[in-house]
Order: C-alpha cells, then structure tokens, then sequence
C-alpha cells in the first residue's frame, strides 16, 4: 500500500519513501543474495550472517523496484504483468512529485532530499536516465503546465547548483538574514519560460560540479546537489504574491558514514569523512527527539553549510519529503541498515509550514513611504554636515535595497526574460560549437566514478601542439586542475590526423594501465591517467570511431586495468566463467574502489613533504586459519613513515576515514597557499601529531604466520620442522626451527617405546607435550631496519589468551629458545580431533622503538605451580545440569560397566599369565631358541617407521610449498618464460621422486615388519 499524495497535504511531518532498486552488475557478479523483503509499506531486512536476525521498518511510501520489470520498445522499464509490484518511475512521481508540486502552487516552500550510499539510485530517481525520465525532470514538466493552464502571472527561476566539495578561495559565502533565514549571497538566478530551458541549465551546473570536483580532488559521492526552484505567483485582482521554493537535493554517498565498529581510530570516524551528512544526521535525530516530547536544548543547523540551507526544509517553513534509495544485495547490508534506520528517525520529524503570501500594492506603499522618510533623514544630515559618516552611509544602503525592491516587484516579467535572452542566446552557441568541434576534431572527455557526470567535460585537441596542465596563460594549452597535475603535465601533438602524447619530467602519466615515460601514440578509445586520478577517454578522429559504444569504459573498467597492471585481476571473463569466488569478487572491487584512493592519499603525502607512502595489500584471512582453509581475504593499507622506518597497517575502513582527514588538511594548506601566498603553508602540513591524520603511535605489526601441524602428537611422535614464516602476500618473512616434544608429566621426553599406533589409545589418558621454538633466522623486518625487534604469539587449542615470547631486538637471527609445556589431565576426542586435523598458528609480531612489548595475559589460563599449561580442561563449567533420578540411572549404569571391566581384567590377566608362560618354555627350549636375545615388538618397529616417514614427509611438504609459491614474473618475455618452465618442471620432479622414495620407503619398512612377525609366529607355534 502507498499512502495517496493528497495526504501530504494535511499534515507537516516528513514524508519518508524507500525505494529498493535492482542489483548492478557488480552485486550480480559477486553472486549476491536478496536480504531485503517488501509487503505493502513495510520493509524488512535480514542479516545476511544470521538468518533469525530481522528488522523491520514502515514508512509512508514503499517502492518495489528490483525485479518483475521489463523494458518496453520505448525504452521504458515497466511492470511484467498490469498491476505488479514493480514501482516505476511514473509511479514515483505521481506519489511524491505531485504532491511537492501542488504545495509549491498553493505557496508552501516544498523539498524532496534523496539519501543512500553511492550507487544506491539517487541519480536515477532524481534525474533517471534516458527515457525513464526522474522526479526533477518530471516536476519541471508538470510545472510549465500548470503555468500554462493557469495564465496568471507566476514567475519561475532556477538558481545554480551549490556543492559541498566547492570550498575554493572563490566559493559564494552561505549568509543570513532575519527574514530570508540562510541564502546564498552573490547567487545568479536565470529566469525560465519552459522546462527545456531549466534542463539546460542543470546540464550546465553537473558540468560546473563535475569541474569543481576534479579541481577539488573529489568525486561525486562526496558532494551534495542542491536545486532550488523558485516560483512566484503574482494575483492581478486580488494584489497578493505568492512565492514558494522547491528544494530538490541529492545528498552525497552515505556509505561514508559507516565505521566497521570492531575498531577504535584515534581520530574521531564519521564527522571529518563527511561534516555536513554528520550534521545533517544530528539535526535529525534532534528533530525527532523534540517530535516526541524530549527536551533538546540545541539543534545544530549552523555546524555545516548543508543544514543552513536545509533549515527551512527541517523543522521550519517546508513541506518535506525524503527518498531513501538502497540496494537489496547482501554484500551492502551495513550501508542499507544505515540507510534505514536515518530514513526512520527522518519521518518524525514535524515541520511549520505556511503560505507564503503577501499584498502586493500594500507592500509597495509601505516602501516608497519608507524611502520618504529615508530622504529626509538624509537631508537633515546633509545640513548638520559634522554627523557620523558611518550613518550616512547605513542610509544610504537602506535607501538603495528599498528601490530595488520596488523595481523587482513592479517589473514585468516579460522584461526579464528580455535580460536572460543573451545569456540564453551565448549558451546556445557554445553547445552549438561544441558539438560542430566533436565532429571536426580528436578529443578526451572525462571518466567519473558517477555515471551521470561521464562525458560531461570535453576537451578538444586541435591540429598543432597543446600543453595540459595547470597552465592557462598560453592560447595553445588546455588547462585542467586535480591532485598530482603539473604546471606543463604533458604535450599532446596532433599532426597529419596522429596524436600523440608526451608527459613531461616528473608528472605521471598512465594509458592503458601502463605507466609511460616516453611519447606514445593514441588511439581511438585509449585510457589516459594524469596525475593522481584524472581519467579521460581518448575519442579519435571522426573517421576512427565507428559504431563504437564507449560507455563500456566506465570508471570501474578503468581501476580495473590499474590492478591488471599491478597483478590483481580475476582473469578473463567469458560465458563460460560465471562461477567466480563471491568472496573473491568483493576483495577485487574492494580493491579497486580504494586504488584512486590510495594514488591520492600518497600524492597529497608528497606536496605536504609527510614522507609517508600506502600501499594495499590483500591479506589471506587463511594464514591465521589453525585449519589451514582457504577463508574469505580482505584489504588492508600498509603504511610506511620513510623517513623514520616505521610501518602501520590499517583496515580498510580506518584509511578511508583518514584520507578523508587528509583532504580536510590539504585543503587548508591550498586555502593559506592562495589567500597568503605562502610557499610552504606551513600552519596546515605541520599539524600537532595527535591531529595528525598520517601519523600514528606505533604499535607490533602482524608480520605473518606459520603453521606447525600437530598430528605427530597424535602418535607421540616428536615432530622438528624448518617453518616458513608467510606474510600476507606469501612473501617469506622468516624461518623458524619449531619442534613438538612428547613428553611426561616432569618434562623429559618419551622414548620410542611410548609411540602409539593408535591414537585412540590415548582417550580418557593423560598427555603431556612441550612447544619449542628454538631460532629464527632470516628476519626481513629486521633486514629492513635493524633498529627493531621480534616476538612470536601463538595459542593452543582451548586457551582463552595468546602466548608470546620474550622480545628479541636488533638481530637477525635471533636464538628464541623458547619452550612451553601444555597437558590434558584426560584426553577428550575433542582435543584428538584438534591435534589430527589442526597446526598451532605461530605469529610472528614485529616491534618498533616506541612501542611496548606484547605479553601473555594468564587470564582465564589454568596454570600448574610447576608452569605447565592445562589444557582440554572440561571443568565444571561444560557440566550439563541433571536431575537426580537421571544422576542415579547414571551411576548405576557406571557400576555395572565397572563390573564388566573388573571380569575383562581378570579374564586378560590369567590370558596373559598363559602367554608369559609360553614365552619362557620358547625361549629356554631346542637348540634354535637358546641364547638368542629378545627381539623388539612389532609395534616398536612399527612406530619407527612412521616416526621416519613423517620426517620424510616434512621435506615434501616444504617442497609442494616452494611449487605454490613459484610464479612467473610480470616481466618475463618469452624466454624467461622457458627458463620458468624449465625450473617449475625441475621442482616437479624433485617432489615426485621425494614423494615416490617416501611411500617406497614406508611400504619397505611395514613389510619387512609384517615378514619378520610371520617369522617369529612360526618359531612361537610350532
């Protein structure tokens, strides 16, 4: 059910929709689930980890529109079936459009704000695309009808776009005025008669915001769209003024909200990634607050320029409505949660709204009175001749505001659309030349990370040379602005119908994915990088282009050709290839969403002289797996101070709420470096360091992991490997000489004797074993900077704490000598399944000077006076509680297996009397038996044969590990290629017959054991 448009007449409060859309080819490609559920108004959403863990939400409308939809020969995308649930964009409008409309004409200031995470449709309910034209478009065209059916004189003005990202020297300034509320002082307004007019004119600001945010280092999802529409509606007969404003706002990505919450940074998340949608959030939760009844002492609309201009829209002079849009997929559940959860505290918000109306003659009147008595204060002043200048001059002011007043209101409209008309008439021509250049020359248009703003930006590479960069004094140069851009970047020269480009010294150029030094040239639909994260789309020559659909090289195509290039991609994809890791396909557009991120994170590092690089890397979540299983892998950004060595690693969520701290502080220093002409713009690059966003206290750094397998104990078998220790990538940290004692209660080791051939034998038994990690050797950490140190940390089966070594410093092969004693007072299969089929996860942590040493916290950790470590200690708090009728049946089924046992026992005691008896009559009788020693037990044997091939079996294990790991360089040609093959079947030979000789080995030994047992029964039976 949707609520009827009429009944946003009514009432004041917010009107909240939620819109859910269908899934991108993103969400299709990284197989995602559907976790959202629609009936009638209400959504429900379901945790994706937890299938019992639902919320549900109602709101005022709810739109269906990620399935049952087709798209008609118009282009249009309508229900499958007459009447279905899927919400089109006709539908949208006829609920909220109609009803802002309708406010707008009867002189109520109206709003309609779009929230969601970036991707989520904003832009396609707002504006759409194509022919599913969104709700401004439509309001636009509704509009121009009303006023043609209704010839009273209204006036209509569309007023510039206004981003937050625009905070150049030269932004407009948000003012305010005790009628007016907050505006924007110096705004041009453009008066309209058609809404083709009010389409060009927003073509005109996504151009002027699409050119903001490159200068600016931003993109889309961090800025916000505020269109303001302004209708005034003159009454001839009954000389009243209606004027209304109609507020169409796309908000910037709310994904740049949410924090993962398993993390702390030292610097406060959320308000610095993004002020005004914090602000906005705390100006609605207050809101809402008062809605019900709280007290709130103060709403805070002044704390960023958004809420200022959103005022009347919040709580004040307005009738309101929000439009969530989120996606349904599992992999966006957060950002959805988020999304609803804003949009449920937003519909109990109550707002005042009024007709704004006022008598037109009356009004003119009471100002030409006031400008009267204006002249004669003048006048008096003039011939006192000694008064104050500065009242003078407030007079003066007064007078001037009051004729202008009276000039608006008494001019007609006609008049000023006679003014527009050359502005029209300029613009008009410029599009008109543009589109005559596309046709007559080579260009490169802009690629941007929002859909809606590629392609607006066009630069034009005529015949002769053009330097690109920050220069624009030169009348053959093409002036382009963004982080990482030169004053002369690069030199594109075209001659005889071939282009080509040159970077200069020092600047960075990408095309293709491929990083160039030297002149390359161009061809059609070639990808350019300049700087840290400028893209354009090279277009050739008319000639050159063909049929072709450019709209394939979308941003993600083009991030996606950067990893290429650095050794991250997925492979080809084809029919074939649909059955992609999901988890792999979220890691890779992790990847590529946090790439520009990075390039501009180090480019602003570089101009503000941080001395601090980043760089991502994909940890394998297996490394730190006992199991050893292939687990889901995630991104994390490595950190390194390069002047000082030292080295960070932060989570994903932890770098993008730093590199949006690092904008806030490299604007500053652009801001000093314009207004002061300073050189160095010192105040904002030399921070304190607790404001600092790229420096942090350092702490131990994971470096990797090894797994010692612990299978042998199941044998008590003593066990001692040469470890490789793997960091995230599998580059080599470290080797580490482990080895797994059995041992007795005391400490000293087993002998050969007390090797199981079952473990099963040891149920119910006692287990002692000991942890050595004698030396490590080869430490890159160390290599690196020898002014650091090491610890390893690991933890055993069911302790609740790690454990870690003493710290080693300054060395690079460093003697650990660490031993560690665990017992099982009563083995628990359990504890023997753990010991089968798990490895103890050695970590290894390196230390920076400043950081404090990792210790072992003995909390929770049962511990003998002798330091021996309980383990698999089932204690009374895994006791199930049981009645005593139970309890009883229990014992009494215990008493009579304890008299069975009692009669086993007895029957194998006289059994084995028998035996000894019989050994004894072999040993002292014939001539064949006297003399000869006793021989080893076939179990002994049998135990030493497996204790070698589990040694044997370490090397192949070491060797199947080297062939993993053993890969091609990026740079190889084709004979580097034949020396990779000739190597990689070399190691293959060496595992085979490693292998082959370890089996062939085993085999030998069981059946010289079983051979000499048939022996010794023929000598004992006969």
């Amino acid at each position: 059910m949707r609520a009827k448009a009429s009944d946003m007449h009514g009432k004041d409060c917010v009107k909240v929709a939620v819109r859910v859309r269908p899934f991108n080819k993103r969400e299709r490609d990284a197989g995602s689930h559907c976790v959202v559920s629609m009936v009638s108004s209400s959504i429900t959403i379901q945790d994706p980890r937890d299938s019992q863990t639902r919320r549900s939400f109602c709101f005022d409308y709810a739109y269906w529109s990620h399935s049952g939809f087709s798209r008609d020969r118009r282009g249009l995308y309508v229900p499958e079936e007459e009447g279905g649930r899927y919400a089109d964009q006709d539908s949208v409008f006829q609920d909220l459009g109609e009803g802002i409309l309708d406010n707008a004409l009867q002189g109520y200031n109206a709003t309609l704000l779009a929230y969601g995470q970036t991707g989520s449709g904003k832009s396609y309910s707002m504006v759409g695309y194509g022919p599913n034209k969104g709700l401004v478009p439509k309001l636009c065209d509704r509009l121009f009808e009303a006023i043609r059916e209704n010839q009273d004189t209204r006036q209509c003005q569309v007023i510039d776009l206004l981003s937050r990202g625009s905070r150049t020297s030269g932004a407009l300034r948000v003012r305010e005025e005790q009628h007016r509320g907050f505006y924007v002082e110096g705004l041009r307004t453009v008066p309209c008669d058609s809404a083709h007019q009010v389409e060009q004119l927003m073509e005109q600001g996504t151009r002027t915001r699409t050119t903001a945010a490159t200068h600016m280092n931003a993109n889309s999802s961090r800025s916000h769209m505020l269109i303001v529409l302004q209708l005034k509606q003159i009454f001839s007969k009954e000389s009243i003024t209606k004027q209304s404003n109609i507020n169409l706002v796309d908000l910037a990505g709310s994904e740049r909200q949410r924090s993962s919450g398993s993390e702390a940074d030292r610097l406060k998340e959320g308000t610095a990634i993004n002020l005004s949608l914090t602000t906005l959030g705390n100006v609605i939760s207050a809101l809402a607050d008062v809605a019900v009844g709280k007290k709130v002492v103060h709403i805070p609309y002044r704390d960023s320029v958004l809420t200022k201009l959103l005022q009347s829209a919040l709580g004040g002079n307005s009738r309101t409505v929000m439009i969530a849009t989120l996606s349904p997929a599992d992999i966006c559940f957060e950002e959805s949660l988020s999304t609803l959860r804003y949009a449920e505290r937003a519909k109990r918000i109550q707002n005042k709204a009024v007709v704004n109306e006022s008598p037109t003659e009356r009004l003119v009147k009471e100002l030409k009175a006031e400008n009267a008595r204006l002249l004669q204060r003048l006048s008096r002043l003039g011939q006192e001749g000694r008064r104050a200048h500065d009242e003078t001059k407030e007079l003066r002011q007064l007078l001037t505001h009051n004729e202008l007043q009276i000039r608006a209101i008494q001019t007609l409209w006609e008049q000023h659309l006679q003014e527009a008309l050359k502005d029209w008439e300029q613009q008009y021509a410029n599009i008109t030349q543009e589109r005559r250049m596309m046709q007559m020359h080579p260009y490169i248009l802009n690629i941007n990370e929002d859909a809606q703003l590629s392609g607006v930006v066009k630069l034009f590479i005529q015949e002769g040379e053009w330097d690109i960069g920050l220069c624009d004094s030169s009348l053959s140069s093409i002036s382009i602005k963004g982080l990482g851009i030169q004053e002369r970047h690069a030199v594109f020269r075209n001659e005889q119908r071939r282009v080509t480009l040159t970077p200069q010294p020092g600047s960075k150029v990408i095309v293709n994915g491929h990083a160039v030094s030297q002149t390359a040239e161009l061809q059609h639909l070639d990808r350019l990088v300049l700087g840290s994260n400028c893209t354009y789309l090279f277009i050739g020559y008319p000639s050159e282009r063909g049929g072709d659909d450019w709209s394939r090289y979308d941003y993600d195509y083009f991030q996606s050709e950067l990893a290429a290039a650095e050794g991250v991609h997925l492979g080809e994809s084809s029919a074939e290839s649909t059955h992609t890791d999901p988890s792999l396909l979220a890691v890779f557009y992790d990847y590529i969403k946090l790439m520009p991120m990075v390039a501009e994170a180090n480019q602003m590092s570089q101009e503000l002289s941080k001395e601090v690089e980043f760089k991502l890397e994909i940890k394998n979540l297996a490394l730190s797996d006992p199991k050893g299983h292939d687990l889901e892998k995630e991104i994390v950004c490595r950190v390194t101070s390069t002047g000082r060595k030292q080295v960070w690693m932060w989570s994903k969520t932890k770098f993008v709420n730093r590199k949006f701290l690092m904008e806030e502080v490299y604007q500053q220093h652009q801001a000093e470096q314009s207004e002061i002409n300073r050189v160095e713009g010192l105040s904002a690059a030399a921070l304190p360091r607790d404001k600092d966003p790229f420096w942090d206290p350092v702490e131990p750094l994971l470096l990797g992991t090894a797994h010692l397998w612990l299978q042998s104990l199941a044998f008590r078998i003593p066990l001692e490997e040469q470890l490789e220790v793997l960091g995230s990538e599998g580059t080599e940290e470290a080797i580490l000489q482990a080895q797994l004692v059995p041992c007795n209660s005391t400490g000293l080791p087993l002998g050969e004797d007390d090797i199981l051939i079952d473990p099963s034998e040891l149920l119910g038994r006692r287990l002692d074993f000991q942890l050595v990690l004698e030396q490590c050797c080869g430490l890159r950490w160390i290599r690196e900077a020898r002014n650091r140190g090491v610890q390893f940390g690991f933890r055993m089966f069911d302790c609740s704490q790690p454990l870690y070594t003493p710290a080693v410093w300054h060395n690079l092969n460093p003697l650990l000598d660490h031993r560690v004693h665990f017992a099982s007072v009563h083995t628990s299969q359990r504890l023997l399944d753990y010991l089968q089929s798990s490895a103890v996860v050695l970590e290894l942590w390196g230390l920076q000077e400043g950081c404090t040493d990792l210790v072992s916290s003995l909390e929770g950790v049962r511990m003998t006076t002798d330091g021996v470590f309980i383990i698999d200690d089932e204690g009374p708090t895994n006791a199930v509680p049981v009645n005593s009728a139970e309890l009883s049946c229990s014992v009494r089924a215990l008493l009579q297996d304890v008299e069975e046992l009692k009669s086993d026992n007895a029957l194998l005691k006289k059994e084995n009397q028998c035996l000894r008896e019989q050994l004894n009559t072999t040993k002292n009788g014939g001539d064949g038996g006297r003399g000869r020693p006793l021989r080893p037990s076939c179990d002994a044997e049998f135990a030493r044969a497996l204790k070698v091939f589990y040694h044997s079996m370490t090397s192949v294990r070491g060797q199947l590990q080297r062939l993993r790991r053993h890969r091609p360089s990026e740079e190889s040609d084709l004979l580097g290629l034949r020396l990779f093959i000739d190597e990689q079947g070399r190691l293959m030979r060496d595992f085979s017959e490693q292998l082959e000789q370890s089996v062939s080995t085993l085999k030998h030994d069981v059946a010289a054991i079983v051979r000499r047992k048939r022996e010794r029964s023929g000598i004992w039976f006969d």
